[in-house]
């Protein structure tokens, strides 16, 4: 177990995520388009992986365009085969894997009321894919002895829904399997952070709150009230806290979950 202190290198320093290698899942979508440029911006070799490989490359291209790194892949997180194949691409073009980003998702289910078909298929890519993702990359990284793991959960995960935001709205309230898988994370956080952690790999979850994705203005009013900065979250607000944890300034915290709500579930 090394014990070596980070105290001689200058602290902007160890916020840089310069020479790491980070693969991004579920980087073409809300909050993967804003992680991704944050990612590239703070120096790091950014591998943009989801299933639509068409909008990974027009992001790739637009974050090298700015003078970053970024390269696109295509990732089926439903599949074990997808997964290892991403995997051994990126080990044969980089040699390495110095941070993972789970942040894809898929939403099947609209109510409670939907299809058991649709909670299955949520449960193989949000529950069983997040857990081989953890399983196939955590092993090149305790392989290397180094490594970072970031989970981006929500605070639905946290807390009931509040099913009072929606009420008399034409939209769809959260439905039990996002409550479910993202509450799961937060515990296959501690426990791979707990099994990882003599290799120096660390492993921490984002609980990111509600992000202004063009909702009613009635929703956007209540939401905002229930938080302690007034607002909804932005495209920006979740990046500096995964750079952070995916970055050594970061290097004694591993199995937290942090959440990047404005205050909602403080409140």
């Amino acid at each position: 177990m090394s014990t070596e202190s980070h105290t001689n290198f200058p602290m902007l320093e160890r916020f840089s995520l310069k020479n790491k290698v980070i693969v991004l899942t579920g980087g073409a979508g809300l909050y993967g388009r804003g992680m991704a440029k944050n990612l590239a911006g703070a120096g790091a070799t950014v591998i943009i992986a989801s299933r639509d490989l068409a909008a990974c490359e027009a992001l790739a291209i637009e974050i090298c365009a700015s003078g970053s790194n970024a390269h696109a892949e295509q990732l089926d997180q439903g599949s074990e085969a997808s997964i290892l194949a991403l995997r051994d691409r990126v080990m044969a073009t980089f040699g390495r894997v110095d941070g993972l980003v789970n942040n894809a998702v898929v939403r099947p289910m609209r109510s409670a009321g939907a299809s058991l078909g649709a909670w299955e298929e949520s449960m193989k890519i949000n529950a069983t894919g997040v857990f081989l993702m953890h399983r196939h990359f955590g092993k090149v990284m305790t392989d290397q002895c180094s490594g970072s793991i970031v989970n981006i959960g929500s605070i639905q995960g946290m807390i009931g829904p509040n099913l009072g935001l929606y009420e008399g709205l034409d939209m769809p309230s959260l439905p039990p399997d996002y409550f479910f898988h993202k509450g799961g994370m937060i515990n296959l956080t501690r426990y791979f952070a707990a099994l990882f952690g003599e290799a120096s790999v660390r492993v921490n979850c984002l609980s990111p709150g509600g992000f202004f994705n063009n909702q009613a203005e009635e929703f956007v009013r209540r939401y905002s009230a229930n938080t302690f900065l007034g607002r909804m979250g932005n495209a920006s607000d979740l990046g500096g806290s995964v750079v952070f944890l995916l970055s050594d300034a970061s290097a004694y915290i591993t199995g937290a979950n942090l959440p990047v709500d404005g205050g909602y579930t403080a409140k």
